[in-house]
């Protein structure tokens, strides 16, 4: 499968089996468009392919390039650079049968909160359901679970989620030291992370997270008035004056590491790249701002008719991320952070972030779902912290979701990036786990385009 397209000035040729990525004039852009039916038809010889190509009546290039053209592609594709057969599809059916471990949880350690989000899929923290903050007890049986459950695996990680997490504070803290309390005896190691509104962060509570957060998430959504309209106190006034300065101290306490400044983009600010670059002028250099997921009736929702101009924005955001690396500014967005080389392992490209399986969310009375966004909806239910996992045919389901058993996913050049999307989103707009939300693959196809061309933008600079 090629995925070919022309971005600020560079002609891109995307083969997705293998992952490998080529910067081509525009002779070699259109023979590969023309190669690519005659290879998948079985046809191999030089000369045969150059015939067929010089038979063509429309390719407006003097013969010699053309047979040079033809020549450089298939040595491409006899490098297993081009054209390359998908061969991960039999090895899902391994993958679907391999031992379940669990890896990670998202403690929801407080279902209530002090802000309230005009987007919250939580509902102020509620979900659903009623304000509660989990107790000691309740977080102490959910990493029992998680160490009892997580097989040979040595790093586990926990993520202190809300709500907000600060208002349950001592019970984080009480949790953190006995998580500790178990890496030596049982051979483990936790990785912590906190997500925050940053309300009632104090310099007590960021020098613990200091210590033993391995991330933590600041939630922002960019300039003051896009911010204060979307993230209110619940007497309607803003809370960016509030949050700016404590966020800003946590990025330098951390060294512009470790961190995240969280944003949300709405249909009300479908100019969120000056959102993007309003938190980058702010100091953060770890920066994301994301789309936000929300049904059609919700007046800030995205549409279909905002994507030509989102991905506009896509666009230009990159343009000015390259500009500003050269001038010394550089900082990181999250969804162009791509790696070319390495990148996540077969399993994670087929089957995505392990919601369900190695991946659980845990309520503050210690109930299992597959992750926070399912969370209140009682079809999901899989079990509790005294229970274990008893709807085991809710962890099957999640263990079959992957990007062989997604229609759309199949034939997307971005499958193997994404990994099929999140299921919640797909549950949510079409109550299926193993469709897809279309706006959503819209523009994460995009931010991929732009995260490579980012990528070969670097590659071309390094070579000149």
């Amino acid at each position: 499968m090629i995925h070919q397209y022309k971005n600020n000035g560079y002609n891109i040729v995307m083969d997705v089996n293998s992952g490998s990525v080529h910067v081509v004039d525009d002779i070699v852009y259109d023979m590969i468009t023309v190669i690519e039916p005659l290879v998948n038809e079985g046809i191999k010889d030089p000369e045969l392919i150059k015939a067929a190509v010089l038979n063509l009546a429309n390719i407006p290039y003097p013969v010699e390039e053309i047979k040079e053209a033809v020549d450089e592609v298939l040595e491409l594709e006899k490098a297993g650079q081009l054209f390359t057969k998908d061969i991960y599809e039999d090895y899902i059916f391994d993958f679907k049968n391999r031992q379940t471990v669990v890896k990670a949880l998202c403690l929801h350690i407080a279902h209530d909160c002090n802000l309230a989000c005009r987007y919250c899929f939580a509902e102020e923290g509620e979900y659903h359901g009623r304000r509660a903050l989990m107790s000691f007890e309740v977080g102490r049986k959910a990493l029992d679970f998680l160490v009892a459950n997580s097989g040979n695996r040595v790093n586990l990680e926990v993520d202190f989620f809300g709500g907000e997490p600060l208002m349950n504070w001592q019970v984080v803290k009480d949790l953190v030291a006995y998580g500790r309390s178990l890496e030596e005896p049982h051979h483990k190691k936790f990785r912590f992370t906190l997500t925050t509104n940053g309300v009632l962060l104090n310099d007590e509570i960021l020098e613990f997270a200091n210590k033993e957060m391995a991330n933590i998430v600041l939630s922002i959504d960019g300039r003051k008035e896009v911010h204060d309209n979307m993230r209110p106190f619940r007497g309607g006034q803003g809370s960016y004056d509030m949050i700016v300065p404590k966020f800003q101290k946590v990025a330098e306490s951390r060294g512009q590491m470790n961190y995240y400044v969280r944003g949300t983009f709405t249909h009300n600010n479908l100019d969120f790249s000056k959102d993007v670059l309003h938190l980058a002028d702010l100091g953060f250099q770890q920066i994301s701002v994301e789309p936000v997921v929300a049904q059609p009736t919700d007046s800030y929702a995205i549409t279909e008719e905002d994507i030509p101009k989102l991905k506009e924005e896509y666009d230009k955001l990159a343009v000015e991320m390259l500009k500003r690396r050269k001038e010394g500014k550089a900082f990181n967005f999250f969804h162009f952070m791509i790696d070319l080389q390495g990148g996540p392992c077969v399993a994670k490209r087929l089957s995505g972030c392990g919601s369900g399986t190695e991946y659980l969310a845990v309520t503050p009375w210690g109930d299992f779902y597959p992750c926070h966004q399912f969370v209140g909806n009682e079809k999901f239910l899989m079990g509790n912290v005294d229970t274990g996992i008893v709807r085991e045919d809710i962890r099957d389901e999640f263990k079959c979701c992957n990007v062989y058993a997604k229609e759309k996913c199949k034939k997307c050049f971005a499958k193997f990036y994404c990994s099929g999307g999140c299921a919640a989103n797909s549950y949510n707009f079409h109550g299926n786990i193993n469709d897809a939300y279309d706006i959503g693959c819209e523009l994460q196809r995009k931010r991929i385009e732009c995260a490579v061309m980012m990528k070969a933008a670097q590659m071309c600079e390094e070579e000149a």
